[in-house]
Parts: structure tokens; C-alpha cells; sequence
């Protein structure tokens, strides 16, 4: 069976396009040369030491079984899959070349690279168990994952966009490929370091999709448009002729900017959906319309919402995740009722000074970066 890898694109996912556009995973480790004569994990560890004199004995080896990892053990074939911070989705693909130095690649952080196909880069983080999530949410940036099934896991999200979760036949007598060998790296299955900030994005979407499902995401998008200041009226359930929402300004909702807004809160919608939305648009007169698709939209679509980028905004779970954060305060207690969260300032474990904040959904508690 293929190993699975997970290569993050960056603390704030600011190589997530490159990474997709050039058909690369890594970057990163601007300090370190050309790995390729390296050969072995000691010779590279000594590499490791040279460029980063200041690490502990701890955080060497950390480094260097990463760098390894990159440099010697992702193979063609295996599977790779890449958390995209940008659009808060998922990329999965297959490594086509093992590792290779850009040496004429002007940003020294896209240097370290194996070359992927990549076949899914738009996999809705709904779309996963939340056990799954969290081994993918580990802060290492290059970590080989397979606790609670997740190579076989990450397969069937290849291959069909959906998580199985942990179904009861996955045991190691009856996959492909037979028993796995032991693991014996400390980027094979670490001790969780989770990024934290992802997480409790994660559960609280999580907890979104649980508590505001079907006609209910409709009544959430009313309370945060009405915290923005806008006048919202909420169509009734049933047929609504593609409005679920109306807002305005001013004291009767009529004023400008008029939107109308369609909400959909199962899977992924395709362009059929945006023409709609566009032709209502234009007969009831309004400015912009808003679609919200919690699971997504996509590619035609994704298009047409660009050519119309001034009349049209998308929301999807994400976008709906940060409305909820920034508006917290301001949505009314019944809403706050059916999703708790608490804020608490703290300092960060760095030495950059920053500060975060705890948020907690029912039992959950997480320090969100600030």
C-alpha cells in the first residue's frame, strides 16, 4: 500500500495556489541548501544542525525527520494530501517526482519540493469526519498520517469526495497490500500538535452544520445580516422561488444596497443555481444578490460568480464560520444559545508576543490565533 503524506503550504497558506498551479508540495526550510546529497538521515541531520545552530536536541530531530521525509521518503505513488488555508479546503494527489530543489526559484521558501498531480483540490472540510480533521490538523508541517485509518480514509476521499469514516472491515488483515510496517519516525503518527486556530474553526463549523441544518442556515444568514445593519426579512419554508432572504437599509429594508440572498446548505451547487439567483435578481430590481452554499459550488459556477464578482458574492461554510466570529456579539441571544462559544485573551506560547483567544463549543475549548 502507498504511504500518505501531509505537506502544509505555509503558516497563513501563502503558497496554497502556487502549490496547485505549478503541481508542487513543500517549500519552506528557505535556510537549508540542496538536499539532494544527502543520502542518509544522519548525513542531513548534520545539515540541519548547520543551518539552524540554535535548535534543541528535541527540535533537531524534529526538523531533520521532516527534511527526511521530504528528501527521502515520500515516493512516487504515494498519496498526498495538502489543508489549504486560503480557501479552507482540502487537496489531494499523487507524487509523480520525488524530491527536487528549484534552484532557480527566486523565492527561497519554494525550493524544497516533490511534484504532485493534483486531482481533488476543493474537498469541503464538511465533507470529513472530525476524527480524520484532527490528525490532518497536526501543526508539523510534514507528517505521514494513518491513526484511525486515515490512509484508507484519505483514499476514499480521493476517490469520491467522502470520508467513510472509521467503518468496521478496515483492519489491517483485509486492506491492500497486507499488515503496515511499524512506524519508527517521529513524523510517522506524532504525538498531536495540533494548529489550534484550525481546529476550533473546524468545530465550530462542525457545530454550524449540526445545529443550523436545512432551513435553519436560512434564519443564521437573517441574524448575520441583521448584525451587519441591514433590515432582513426570511421567506417561510417551502417554495421561495429563489429567495430565501431580503435585507436592505434603512428602517423598511428598502434602501440600497438591496440583496437578495439564496441559501443552500447541502453539498456542492453547480451553475444552474447562480443563472437562477442572477435572473432574480435582475426581476425584483435588487443591487447584489448573495449565495450561500455551505458545502460549496462548483467550477462553472465557481466562474460565473467571477464574471459577475460586483453583483454576486459567494458565502460558503468558511466565509460563514468568519461571519459568525466577527458578529458574535452582536447576534441575539437565541442564536448564542444554540452555539456557545466564550473568548478569553492569553498570550501565545512564542516570542513574537502576539496575542490569541480561547473559544469553546460545548465541551470544546481552543486557543484561536488573534
Amino acid at each position: 500500500m502507498a504511504a500518505a503524506w501531509v505537506i502544509r503550504s505555509g503558516r497563513n497558506g501563502e503558497r496554497d495556489a502556487w502549490s496547485i498551479v505549478s503541481g508542487v508540495s513543500g517549500g519552506g526550510w528557505q535556510e537549508l541548501p540542496d538536499l539532494t546529497p544527502y543520502s542518509d538521515r544522519e548525513s542531513l541531520s548534520e545539515a540541519v544542525r548547520t543551518a539552524y545552530p540554535e535548535l534543541s536536541p528535541a527540535a533537531l530531530a524534529n526538523y531533520t525527520g521532516q527534511t527526511w521525509a521530504l528528501r527521502g521518503r515520500i515516493k512516487v505513488g504515494d498519496l498526498l494530501a495538502m489543508p489549504l488555508k486560503t480557501t479552507r479546503k482540502i487537496a489531494i494527489g499523487r507524487v509523480t517526482r520525488g524530491y527536487e530543489y528549484l534552484a532557480n526559484e527566486e523565492d527561497p521558501n519554494k525550493r524544497h519540493v516533490v511534484r504532485v498531480d493534483w486531482e481533488r483540490t476543493d474537498i469541503a472540510r464538511s465533507s470529513v469526519k472530525q476524527d480524520l480533521l484532527y490528525t490532518l490538523g497536526s501543526a508539523l508541517s510534514i507528517f505521514a498520517p494513518s491513526k484511525n485509518y486515515a490512509i484508507e480514509r484519505l483514499e476514499q476521499l480521493l476517490a469520491t469526495g467522502t470520508d467513510p469514516g472509521q467503518i468496521p472491515f478496515m483492519t489491517a488483515v483485509t486492506l491492500p497490500g497486507g499488515p503496515r510496517p511499524l512506524l519508527d519516525d517521529d513524523v510517522d503518527d506524532p504525538e498531536l500538535q495540533p494548529d489550534i486556530a484550525d481546529v476550533a474553526q473546524t468545530q465550530i463549523s462542525a457545530r454550524i452544520a449540526q445545529e443550523f441544518a436545512g432551513h435553519d442556515l436560512a434564519l443564521l444568514v437573517t441574524r448575520l445580516l441583521e448584525a451587519e445593519g441591514f433590515t432582513a426579512t426570511q421567506s417561510p419554508p417551502g417554495a421561495d422561488n429563489g429567495i430565501d432572504v431580503i435585507a436592505g437599509r434603512g428602517i423598511l429594508g428598502m434602501d440600497s444596497p438591496r440583496i437578495i440572498v439564496q441559501v443552500k446548505s447541502g453539498g456542492q451547487v453547480g451553475d444552474p443555481v447562480v443563472r437562477d439567483l442572477l435572473g432574480v435578481l435582475h426581476d425584483q430590481g435588487a443591487d447584489q444578490g448573495l449565495l450561500v452554499s455551505w458545502g460549496g459550488i462548483s467550477r462553472p459556477a465557481k466562474e460565473s460568480v467571477q464574471r459577475q464578482r460586483f453583483k454576486l458574492k459567494l458565502w460558503d461554510d468558511t466565509d460563514v464560520v468568519d461571519a459568525v466570529l466577527r458578529l458574535y456579539d452582536k447576534l441575539p441571544d437565541d442564536i448564542q444559545a444554540r452555539l456557545p462559544l466564550r473568548r478569553v485573551w492569553m498570550m501565545r506560547s512564542g516570542s513574537d508576543g502576539d496575542s490569541g483567544y480561547l473559544i469553546s463549543t460545548g465541551s470544546l475549548r481552543v486557543v484561536c490565533s488573534a
